[in-house]
């Protein structure tokens, strides 16, 4: 019998070693998974690289994850917001290696690698800094109908940590509004695919045209309680 449900998050996470490339989910601090973050700094897994939308908000997620200096490297879009201080201070210190990527481009290499695509030209970044390889080499670029495009490698991951709102045993998924962001291309992305939901219902609840990410794609579920803001809403 299938049955992706993890008892806990400790449980969720025994896989993750030393060094591994992990996916989190999030823009901004709506749909970041902060149980599953939390759980791998209480984890221990050190020399991670990240790959996230941003570099961390404040003090909790992603920035206690840096905080606690457990990230060789990070790759995203927004590395710097008003609260990114833990970030500036990695960076600026030289203990953190920065992998620079525009967004739409950041999704589409996620995306590609869980579509099995090998590159893709894009022509954004063409003739900046970002046309360049993390080790400073070009990238290659191609003259198309006239217009230059950069050529981008797929992004894979060996762990992806996402938030959904709700699934089945069998580890299939749907999402809370903007929540959904970054998830679905990331669980396709990794290896290994943990999601946080915060609720879990029996096989066949699901109208099979509302599953956002199919169980073929969840290595593992944990369910979580709902986090409401100060303001008595829930929080994304």
């Amino acid at each position: 019998m299938i049955n992706k449900i993890s008892p806990s998050i400790e449980s969720a996470l025994q896989g993750i070693q030393d060094g591994a490339s992990i996916m989190i989910g999030g823009f901004g601090t709506a749909g970041i998974p902060n149980e599953l973050i939390d759980g791998l700094i209480a984890h221990g897994a050190k020399d991670l690289t990240i790959i996230n939308n941003n570099a961390g908000n404040g003090e909790t997620g992603l920035a206690a994850l840096l905080k606690a200096g457990r990230v060789k490297k990070l790759i995203c879009s927004f590395p710097r917001q008003v609260d990114s201080h833990h970030f500036d201070h990695l960076y600026r210190t030289k203990k953190i290696v920065l992998e620079l990527v525009p967004q739409g481009t950041l999704s589409e290499r996620i995306r590609a690698a869980g579509a099995g695509i090998g590159a893709f030209f894009v022509q954004t970044a063409y003739g900046t800094e970002l046309a360049k390889n993390p080790d400073g080499t070009q990238k290659e670029t191609r003259l198309l109908d006239g217009k230059h495009y950069v050529l981008e490698a797929p992004i894979h991951a060996d762990f992806a940590l996402i938030k959904a709102e709700a699934g089945d045993r069998w580890g299939n998924l749907i999402y809370r509004k903007t929540a959904r962001c970054f998830g679905p291309v990331m669980a396709m992305a990794a290896k290994t695919t943990i999601a946080t939901v915060h609720e879990v219902v029996e096989l066949g609840a699901f109208d099979p045209e509302t599953v956002v990410t199919p169980g073929i794609f969840v290595s593992k579920i944990v369910k979580v309680e709902r986090t409401i803001t100060q303001g008595g809403g829930f929080k994304a």
